[in-house]
């Protein structure tokens, strides 16, 4: 997989965990914990997409 190929999968599960966390704050019966760790992977997805982007 090239580099450019993994940063567009990256970015496809980072889009994907947005609309998820969106979802999610709809949803009153969501779990505070649950939204914190959703919002911690798409800003761990972020973090490795930039790292990725400037290399």
């Amino acid at each position: 997989m090239s580099l450019s190929s993994h940063v567009e999968e990256l970015k496809k599960k980072h889009l994907s965990l947005s609309q998820r966390v969106e979802e999610a704050q709809r949803t009153p019966s969501f779990s505070d914990a649950e939204l914190v760790e959703l919002k911690k992977q798409k800003l761990r997805l972020k973090e490795e997409i930039t790292r990725l982007s400037t290399v």
